[in-house]
């Protein structure tokens, strides 16, 4: 996989080292994008799942009152 490097805030680097519980910069922000990416995807499944259940409720035959 190709790597880039990026210039961070070294007092966010630090903060997100010790909420991820490592002791590197790069293992601290890989793990911090790995997580948003993660939960980019779930959040994705979990609106793909709301929609289709939209989708089928209005694809039933409505009753008629009358």
């Amino acid at each position: 996989m190709a790597r880039i490097n990026v210039a961070l805030d070294a007092g966010l680097v630090v903060e997100a080292m010790v909420l991820a519980g490592v002791g590197t910069p790069q293992d601290a922000v890989e793990l911090v994008l790995r997580d948003y990416v993660e939960r980019g995807h779930r959040t994705e499944a979990r609106t793909a799942r709301r929609d289709e259940a939209l989708r089928e409720a209005d694809a039933r035959p409505r009753d008629v009152e009358g």
